[in-house]
């Protein structure tokens, strides 16, 4: 009885037509509803700054927008890639959602793209209106800037690969600052802390291995990434001990940086007819 090539792991005779069957896009985004751009750039001319907080390397900080303004993540005194958190501000339930965002529009996000809450309201949180990074694109290891494919270094994996206790890691970092914004304990604050927006960082997947990767990041002082709150938001940004992720994660080593996150008022009038996003329209039966 002849056995079956796949059974035992061989490659079958029609290996080679399986393989090229074209892919077919999981989330056409045709009809996704459309930011704005130029709404949001009419907007931009005018804006007034009326707050900046400064994230300092290996830690994290909290701030708040309130919804129909700016805020930029800026790169001021070295290359440091951040760690970015985003609420809603009155319900911290509602939490940006990286793997529906990556769903829909890839690996990486830039101008025009958005960061999507979780279920049951999936709408946009912030809609990203400028990058100085735009510029980057995909290179030829196959990476890119401002992942949500990462989920962000942490004590857990750092104990379970080196053991020992690590604590300024971007898990940890955001820890601390969500519970010292909230009056929640630690233990309790942990428990919001989600998946990232790798802001600044440049990753991708190795095509030998389908590892997840990093180098160096191409950020500079000066260069920022924009963003408008769609909704109310408390975000939480983390300055990572990998520094510029050239090298590691959790690490007192790499050289790092601290962050500046400004935000910025728009004129009087600027955004007339701009409607925040309401919760998604789906009725939550599930079919019962």
């Amino acid at each position: 009885m002849t056995e079956n090539k796949e059974v035992l792991g061989q490659r079958p005779d029609d290996a080679a037509a399986r393989q090229a069957v074209a892919p077919v896009i999981c989330y056409p985004v045709e009809t996704l509803p459309a930011a704005d751009m130029a709404l949001y750039g009419a907007a931009r001319e005018g804006l007034t700054k009326c707050e900046e907080i400064r994230v300092e390397a290996r830690d994290a900080a909290c701030f708040r927008v309130p919804q129909g303004h700016f805020f930029r993540i800026r790169s001021i005194e070295g290359p440091q890639v951040g760690d970015l958190n985003l609420f809603n501000a009155g319900d911290l339930s509602e939490r940006f959602y990286s793997g529906k965002t990556r769903a829909l529009h890839g690996t990486h996000i830039t101008t025009g793209e958005r960061m999507w809450s979780n279920f049951p309201t999936l709408r946009p949180m912030a809609t990203v209106t400028h990058d100085t990074l735009g510029w980057y694109g995909i290179d030829q290891f196959g990476g890119s800037v401002h992942d949500v494919i990462g989920t962000r270094c942490d004590p857990y994996t750092h104990n379970l690969l080196k053991s020992g206790q690590y604590h300024h890691c971007c898990h940890s970092n955001l820890t601390r600052a969500l519970a010292a914004e909230t009056g929640m304990t630690p233990h309790e604050a942990e428990h919001h802390v989600h998946d990232v927006l790798n802001v600044f960082m440049c990753t991708g997947f190795t095509r030998d291995t389908g590892q997840y990767f990093m180098k160096a990041s191409p950020v500079r002082p000066g260069d920022y990434i924009e963003f408008f709150a769609e909704i109310d938001l408390l975000g939480v940004l983390s300055a990572c001990p990998g520094g510029d992720c050239s090298s590691e994660h959790s690490s007192d080593v790499a050289a790092c940086h601290p962050l500046l996150v400004e935000l910025f008022e728009p004129a009087k009038g600027a955004l007339d007819g701009w409607v925040p996003p309401v919760p998604n329209g789906y009725d939550r039966s599930h079919g019962t």
